[in-house]
């Protein structure tokens, strides 16, 4: 899967007085079923270096299906139907598939397209509010996840960024705008449709 988020910071502060992130969490949860929005995305690397910028669209629908459009230079496509993750990368015309398990599980997708029970497989803890912002830490409880830890952030209870550091220390931020909070969104927005030509490769 495409890296995600950037170099988190914040330092830990007393439940009782940040409540009020991870109530916008739950709130996300159980009122916001779509999502439509844009997206800008930044990757750093152990060093603060950046590496990459990219802009793109989002789609999210619960449950489970989601789709990320990145538009130049760096297009990608990754695009879940509920069922099965597609990774298509268009310059190399080559498909990665995997089961919707393998990606969920423990992934920072699993925060946007899961529900409650991702307390399950994450632990949340209040950060210390920014910017206007609320913010949430989440660190995969399964060692393996690929990532060490994301950053969600939201302001009058939309989501309005993403943060992630990955095992290898390169980090991701994602800025959300023109966020519409549950659109009407039809399934075929969430199939994939492979070219002729491109290779499919499945893990």
């Amino acid at each position: 899967m495409n890296k995600w988020i950037s170099l988190l910071a914040g330092c830990l502060v007393s439940v009782a007085a940040y409540a009020d992130g991870i109530e916008d969490l739950r709130h996300f949860y159980s009122n916001t079923h779509a999502m439509r929005a844009r997206f800008e995305q930044t990757v750093f690397d152990q060093k603060g270096r950046k590496l990459q910028a990219v802009a793109g669209t989002m789609l999210l629908s619960r449950p489970n299906k989601f789709r990320w459009d990145y538009n130049k230079p760096y297009e990608q496509q990754i695009i879940s139907d509920g069922q099965q993750v597609f990774l298509f990368d268009i310059d190399l015309q080559q498909v990665t598939v995997r089961a919707l398990e393998q990606v969920l599980g423990t992934s920072p997708a699993a925060l946007l397209a899961g529900g409650p029970a991702v307390e399950s497989g994450f632990m949340l803890t209040r950060l210390q509010s920014q910017g206007g912002l609320q913010r949430i830490q989440a660190r995969p409880k399964q060692k393996d996840s690929g990532f060490q830890v994301v950053i969600i952030s939201f302001r009058d209870r939309q989501l309005a960024e993403m943060r992630m550091v990955d095992s290898f220390g390169q980090s991701t931020y994602i800025v959300f705008s023109e966020v519409e909070v549950n659109p009407t969104l039809t399934p075929n927005q969430f199939l994939f449709k492979a070219p002729k030509g491109v290779d499919m490769i499945a893990e």
